[in-house]
């Protein structure tokens, strides 16, 4: 055998050089979740808190009221779409929060305990008070299934804000309840902005919402979600105590909607049970759905439509010339039938939602890039 045909061979039959790889995290990074995500919190943190510096009054407040529906829908993203519990009561959970900390702060009010230091005290308690409601609703959700937890879960929806009329010496009947809420601390000006720092405080709520239920997902309680939701008899058999999980799911979830509740009960200064209505817990659900199931980021996406979309079609009422009692009527029943549509609309055009549709491009977009 001649030495070019030896050459030749040997050229042919060599490996391949293996592709360059891009720069890894530093290695505390990897080794810990917990550092990862402290680190993508802060940074969300500074980013945020530049932002409230450059927008106006009113959208500062629609960012605070963004930040209190994010961690409703976080929570509600961990039980259906990580633990596969349909439920249609979340709007009754955050009227619990709302209800708690409105009659905590007006207490302490009354007691002469002012001042902005109680609001983790009052925001704490409310998340307590329906993490006790979510036990209890979800000791039954763990032995029911498909449509017979849709259904408690709906009554529950119905009950709550019923409650509250029907206990009108408490809760104040329809009319509500106003919140004792203190002015912004006056170490930061005395003529800082209000919406400015509610957006800060709804923010942090929100931002520690984020962080613990990323940690969350990411430990073995969130394995053991995701193997309740895929299979439960596998699930069993492996050692998973599938009631214990998903009683542990509601109770998570339902202390996220307890922090979502009563961050808007500081944000409008009252509650009243037209506020958390069968319509908001109808909202909620379908905001994650279009936001996406699969992640928390999809929370964030269904968060700002709660938000957006209402404003939109208000918007869009006032472009028509009608009369009062029907564009009354319009600006009621508008905002559901967007929800609905657009609902439809994601699910036959993108069925992973906003964010799994923001994956698949790209991952597309990385495979059309050339390799280096």
């Amino acid at each position: 055998m001649s030495e070019q045909t030896i050459n030749s061979t040997a050229h042919a039959t060599a490996p391949a050089p293996a592709p360059r790889r891009a720069p890894a995290l530093p290695g505390f990074l990897n080794r810990s979740t917990l550092l990862r995500h402290l680190l993508l919190t802060v940074l969300a943190g500074v980013v945020l808190f530049l932002l409230t510096q450059q927008l106006d009054p009113f959208r500062n407040f629609q960012l605070a009221t963004v930040a209190a529906y994010l961690c409703a829908t976080a929570g509600l993203t961990l039980l259906v779409g990580m633990n596969g519990q349909l439920s249609l009561g979340h709007g009754a959970l955050m009227a619990v929060g709302a209800y708690t900390v409105a009659l905590t702060q007006n207490a302490l009010a009354d007691r002469g305990i002012t001042g902005n230091q109680v609001l983790p005290l009052s925001l704490a308690l409310g998340v307590l008070v329906t993490m006790a409601a979510g036990a209890v609703i979800g000791l039954a959700a763990a032995r029911l299934r498909g449509p017979y937890l849709a259904g408690v879960t709906l009554a529950v929806a119905i009950a709550v804000p019923a409650a509250t009329v029907t206990f009108d010496e408490v809760f104040n009947s329809e009319q509500g309840l106003s919140v004792a809420v203190e002015p912004p601390p006056l170490s930061l000006g005395l003529y800082f902005p209000n919406e400015r720092w509610q957006a800060w405080v709804a923010l942090c709520g929100a931002l520690l919402t984020m962080l613990l239920l990323a940690n969350l997902v990411r430990s073995r309680v969130g394995r053991n979600l995701r193997a309740v939701r895929d299979d439960e008899v596998a699930a069993r058999l492996s050692g998973i105590h599938v009631a214990r999980t998903q009683v542990l799911a509601f109770v998570v979830s339902a202390a996220s909607a307890g922090l979502g509740g009563g961050l808007t009960a500081l944000l409008a200064q009252s509650v009243s049970p037209g506020a958390f209505s069968l319509t908001l817990s109808l909202f909620l659900l379908m905001a994650v759905v279009i936001g996406g199931l699969g992640s928390l980021s999809g929370a964030v996406w269904g968060a700002i439509l709660l938000v957006a979309l209402p404003d939109l079609t208000h918007d869009s009422t006032l472009l028509v010339s009608l009369s009062p009692a029907a564009a009354q009527r319009l600006e009621g029943n508008l905002p559901l039938a967007v929800f609905g549509l657009t609902l439809i609309v994601v699910m036959i055009a993108a069925p992973g939602g906003v964010q799994g549709l923001l994956r698949r491009i790209g991952a597309r977009a990385r495979r059309r890039a050339p390799a280096r």
